[in-house]
């Protein structure tokens, strides 16, 4: 049978089912392709916290949101064109997503009564046309699964568990996604199973044969690649990117990397990343909690590493005593704080960006730490090279602010020539030194000299006692207390002269500014795309460095009649602002463990606008 196939510019789908069902790895899968087929993308993978929430209910729904298209896109999507839902939870969970007209693909084998009544449907929503609205595609997935892998030596368990493989050959069918990787994939994944391996692949290709004989299913989509610039591209997400960063710190720097890490969500997997890169001098250690990997971290600076400690919100709490100490000891610490929704444990698989004041202010006396934040997922590879650059030309900690929606959302990133990659001088202090002052500032960075332990001639007392200014000694006198203060202040706002302006967008002369931070790039970006095809005018600026702000910011925030700060929390960065520069900015604030819609700050900017 002939299909005929529809030209799309741009697609939203969103797989959804049990977290049993592997609706990340088919959602990763289907990425995957899509970024080696040449589309631009943007993915929001959305899955609970618990291990396993019992199977069929609501908190144990897992979905992956994959938003690509031929053009430039910024976001996952705001509302799912096609949901693939594999249970009766995965359906009410999402349903409100949907727009009308949009595809809903059902696995029909698992709405039973015990499953529906899990999720308080008095009757199959399937059946009793309260999904009129939408083009319902009803197939029983399970089933047909078990059938295409009747001649495996398979139990009808292990059957049952490649239905989302059978899903994702018909998605890759209906949208015309290559398949060899995915095939190439599952043979690496499953080299030690054989059987296990076949068996995936043979429901892959069953459902991508089921999507070209089946009358259910008679148009296919095409969205052609997108033109990116030339280079080599690869599909990264943020904590992957950030890990990658850190490698080429240390080979910008000539430094070892050491990553004093304890496991905390959405943070481990930058663990389990550099875990993989020994062969670039890089060494990871496990400590058993958050006060050990920041203390080793810490310990591996003084002997001459670039120490790093990654962690979450609850982790930055615990391990602001450490980084105090490296305020007074003024060594290079870099600590990458995921943040997720909080307080304590919160939503720990869900967005935020809250622990701005915490980086700020969380430590006891006056601790001031340059703060930084990526503002997509690839960009966490740039930030995480600027962090180190300030840490060790500053002598000082810093904290890099990544979220959970840039650490587990993915999006195109071409390649950079290394050629290009700033060098990152560490400056160690010279041996054999006549008078060695540890604490004798350089003029232009009031940094001190980096004393590797061992080295003759440059032995100096370490530890969070206050130090006499030069010496080093520790010294309790009032005014060498308060000149240290000011000195270590002093440090972090010069850093304000070494980093670039704040650059604006603004193409037509705008009234409003909006401006923002960290992940919520895309969304504003998205918001003021909509806006200007609307007609009206906005403009846009990103702040990536938090502390100490772009020595401009005050004059570009003049510059407007109105400034909009959009930020997931209750507008800690507005606080900041108003408090520094007496600007009374406009707070927007979402704390729902999801990044904004494009949609809803696009209403934001156009209220704002329109009350000109």
């Amino acid at each position: 049978m002939t299909k005929q196939v529809q030209q799309l510019d741009r697609v939203i789908i969103r797989f959804a089912g049990d977290s049993g069902d592997g609706m990340q790895l088919t959602g990763d899968r289907f990425t995957q392709e899509t970024a080696a087929f040449g589309n631009d993308l943007s993915t929001l993978p959305n899955f609970p916290a618990e291990i396993r929430a019992p199977a069929g209910t609501l908190p144990g729904v897992s979905s992956f949101q994959l938003h690509f298209a031929d053009h430039d896109i910024l976001t996952p999507g705001d509302a799912p064109n096609v949901l693939v839902a594999m249970n009766p939870a995965a359906l009410k969970a999402n349903l409100g997503d949907l727009p009308r007209g949009a595809d809903l693909i059902v696995n029909t084998d698992e709405f039973g009564k015990r499953n529906l009544a899990k999720v308080g449907y008095e009757t199959n929503p399937v059946e009793d046309d309260s999904l009129a609205e939408y083009r319902v595609h009803a197939l029983p997935l399970t089933s047909m699964t078990v059938t295409a892998l009747a001649d495996f030596d398979l139990s009808k368990k292990d059957a049952e568990r490649a239905k989302n493989m059978f899903a994702l050959g018909l998605l890759s069918w209906l949208y015309h996604r290559p398949t060899e990787g995915t095939v190439g994939f599952l043979e690496r994944k499953f080299a030690k199973k054989p059987e296990i391996m076949k068996a995936n692949i043979a429901a892959f290709q069953a459902g991508w044969s089921y999507g070209e004989t089946t009358e259910a299913f008679t148009v296919q989509y095409e969205i052609k690649p997108a033109e990116h610039a030339p280079g080599l591209y690869r599909n990264i997400t943020g904590n992957v990117a950030l890990s990658y960063g850190l490698v080429a710190a240390g080979e910008q720097s000539g430094l070892p990397i050491y990553l004093g890490s304890y496991p905390i969500t959405p943070a481990s997997d930058i663990l389990h990343e550099l875990s993989k890169h020994k062969k670039f001098g890089v060494r990871t250690f496990q400590a058993e909690d958050e006060i050990a990997a920041v203390g080793a971290a810490l310990g591996a600076s003084f002997g001459g590493s670039l120490g790093v400690t990654t962690t979450s919100g609850p982790g930055l709490a615990l391990k602001s005593e450490t980084i105090g100490l490296g305020v007074a000891t003024e060594l290079p610490l870099l600590v990458i704080d995921v943040q997720r929704a909080g307080p304590s444990t919160g939503l720990p698989t869900k967005t935020e960006q809250a622990d701005l004041l915490q980086a700020m202010h969380g430590r006891n006396g006056e601790a001031p730490v340059p703060v930084i934040a990526p503002r997509s997922p690839s960009d966490c590879f740039d930030a995480a090279l600027e962090a180190a650059r300030i840490a060790v030309k500053y002598r000082t900690p810093v904290i890099l602010l990544s979220d959970g929606y840039l650490a587990n959302g993915s999006e195109p990133w071409k390649l950079p020539d290394v050629e290009t990659l700033p060098t990152i001088e560490p400056g160690f202090a010279e041996a054999n030194q006549e008078d060695f002052q540890p604490f004798k500032r350089d003029p232009d960075t009031l940094a001190r000299p980096w004393a590797v332990p061992g080295t003759p001639g440059l032995e100096h007392r370490i530890g969070g006692l206050e130090k006499a200014d030069g010496s080093g000694n520790i010294s309790y006198d009032p005014a060498n207390h308060d000149l240290m203060v000011r000195l270590r202040q002093a440090k972090v706002d010069g850093i304000a002269n070494d980093i670039a302006p704040l650059e604006v967008d603004d193409p037509d002369g705008a009234r409003v500014l909006v401006l923002g931070w960290g992940g919520t790039f895309g969304a504003i970006s998205a918001g003021v795309r909509r806006v200007r095809r609307g007609g009206k005018q906005v403009a846009q600026a990103h702040l990536r460095h938090l502390n100490p702000f772009p020595a401009n910011l005050e004059q570009v925030l003049r510059s407007y009649d109105r400034v909009v700060v959009p930020e997931i929390n209750l507008g800690q960065l507005a606080l900041l602002l108003r408090g520094r520069f007496l600007i009374d900015v406009i707070s927007y604030n979402q704390v729902r463990g999801l990044p904004f819609k494009a949609a809803e700050l696009e209403s934001v900017i156009l209220d704002v606008i329109d009350s000109e």
